[in-house]
């Protein structure tokens, strides 16, 4: 089901990760957006993780998301934008969604409502396959939710990101609180082929968030409040071997 809520456009994050950092024009990051993340060391067909979101979460203005996807701004033929991704977000108000978004070249992109309000501190199974070259699907819990979408000229070109994502609604105001724990991140290398552990790769990070990684598994943070600070350090607990 297709909703107008506002797009979680990635933000040009692709190219901000492949620099190093995304450099921080006011409080909450480069445009009000910001990161914490990881991106796979080479192109693939795809990317699956269990990402569950810990709350309470503060979102004065815009959005929060964790997601993993391909592709980007920029990304598609041509210089043109183009991505898929499915993960969680969240809206002022306490509206969450499971959700996936496409962008097709010279196309506005589109943002599709999985589930409202879905359970909160539950695991969620996401992933974004290619099913044969420059054909892709979404998939929740082991379960295809999409058509097959095709992205031209996308084989053997997206480089998979896992990441969690905030927005400050181009306010400048206060910086939006999240907290994400992405477990077993996994790579899929070939269309329709098996997903294969996360290893390697770049950190995907900005000045106010923190990323604390361990294997194929890390905690994604924002925010600096008693309880996210509490949250946190329990849910790095979770990533002791």
């Amino acid at each position: 089901m297709k909703t107008p809520r506002l797009l979680l456009a990635t933000a040009a994050v692709a190219a901000l990760a492949l620099v190093g950092s995304v450099a921080a024009a006011n409080a909450c990051g480069k445009n009000g957006y910001s990161y914490a993340g990881l991106g796979a060391p080479t192109a693939g067909s795809g990317i699956s993780a269990i990402i569950t979101g810990l709350g309470p979460f503060s979102i004065p203005n815009g959005h929060i998301a964790g997601w993993v996807g391909v592709g980007g701004p920029g990304e598609g033929p041509g210089g043109t934008d183009e991505w898929l991704q499915i993960g969680l977000s969240g809206f002022p108000g306490f509206y969450t969604d499971i959700y996936y978004e496409v962008a097709r070249p010279h196309q506005a992109p589109v943002y599709h409502e999985v589930v409202a309000n879905p359970a909160a501190d539950h695991p969620y199974r996401v992933a974004v396959r290619e099913d044969r070259p420059n054909w892709w699907r979404v998939w929740l819990d082991g379960k295809p939710v999409s058509p097959s979408i095709h992205l031209p000229k996308s084989h053997d070109q997206f480089m998979p990101i896992a990441t969690a994502e905030s927005w400050d609604g181009g306010t400048g105001g206060a910086c939006n609180n999240f907290l994400y724990s992405f477990q077993r991140v996994k790579i899929a290398h070939r269309p329709g082929g098996l997903f294969h552990s996360f290893t390697g790769g770049y950190r995907i990070a900005s000045a106010k968030t923190t990323l604390q990684r361990t294997g194929t598994a890390f905690i994604a943070a924002e925010g600096t409040s008693p309880s996210i600070r509490t949250l946190l350090f329990r849910s790095l607990l979770l990533l002791r071997p």
